[in-house]
């Protein structure tokens, strides 16, 4: 038997595997389309035939697809469920946390051990020191596991029990990217509007990335200890400062969908009567 199989060998599957095949473990590798499997089988890697035969050739089985529909429609085959007794299922397609729950359930029913997993890291970083992939489930299946996925990410880090955390946090982090890539974006318009480098304005926002994590890390302190009074700078007058966004991009002729969409959210705070709290006071008007 191999160690570990990887199950999905698109950018990131293949990425996992290539952490696995160059850190010296064998490893036994499948996909639909067989032809990514080429450079890992000539790295070493061995390509099973079928999934079920995947599943049946080592104690672990890693499973990267595009989604956790596209894992049940594997692992549900009657051979391939057979196969899993007495493995350890390991799922890193993205997910939410009632599919981390119900994958939990389905496994367990077919006598294997399970681990949810979500990967903040893109391909290129998988096998990093730095490189963190959250892992959920029991105790005792993330310590057997601990060093193959320390292989794939130096800062594994253990969720706790909870099978769905690592998918919820990865939600909670995905709603942060998704804000700052929509924002950033906004922010080249501006830039191209009025001729300046939209290079340069990246530079510059990597530059602030300290200040920017400080600030992450005391508003969610803040919203959990719900300090949101005396702020060194006001709900209000940046609420202020966003409406003049969208002033600016119908004075620049450029998309103003994001501003307006800030700005009424703001808004919404301000009226509900939290214009002299901190920013973060937005999360009353998004809770109720």
């Amino acid at each position: 038997m191999s160690e570990a199989t990887v199950i999905g060998l698109g950018e990131m599957g293949a990425a996992l595997a290539g952490a696995l095949v160059r850190s010296g473990r064998s490893v036994t590798v499948w996909n639909r389309t067989g032809a990514k499997a080429e450079q890992l089988v000539r790295e070493g890697a061995a390509l099973a035939p079928s999934a079920a035969a995947a599943v049946h050739a080592s104690p672990v089985v890693v499973v990267c697809v595009s989604d956790y529909a596209a894992t049940r429609a594997l692992m549900e085959t009657k051979e391939v469920a057979a196969a899993l007794a007495g493995r350890t299922l390991i799922q890193l397609s993205t997910g939410t946390p009632r599919e981390a729950r119900d994958a939990e359930a389905w496994a367990l029913r077919h006598g294997a051990a399970y681990l949810d997993g979500a990967i903040l890291a893109w391909p290129r970083q998988i096998g990093g020191a730095d490189t963190v992939i959250l892992a959920s489930g029991a105790r005792a299946t993330y310590q057997r596991s601990e060093a193959l996925l320390k292989t794939l990410a130096g800062g594994i880090t253990y969720m706790g029990e909870a099978i769905g955390s690592s998918s919820a946090l990865f939600a909670a982090v995905l709603s942060y990217l998704a804000g700052r890539w929509i924002s950033l974006c906004h922010g080249a318009l501006i830039c191209e509007a009025e001729g300046l480098s939209v290079a340069s304005f990246g530079a510059m926002l990597a530059s602030l990335a300290p200040i920017l994590g400080a600030d992450a890390r005391h508003m969610g302190d803040v919203i959990e200890k719900g300090t949101y009074a005396n702020p060194e700078s006001a709900l209000k007058t940046a609420g202020s400062d966003i409406g003049r966004l969208v002033q600016q991009a119908e004075e620049a002729n450029i998309n103003a969908e994001f501003p307006r969409f800030a700005a009424a959210l703001f808004r919404r705070a301000i009226d509900a009567g939290h214009g002299a709290e901190e920013h973060a006071a937005l999360i009353k008007v998004l809770r109720a």
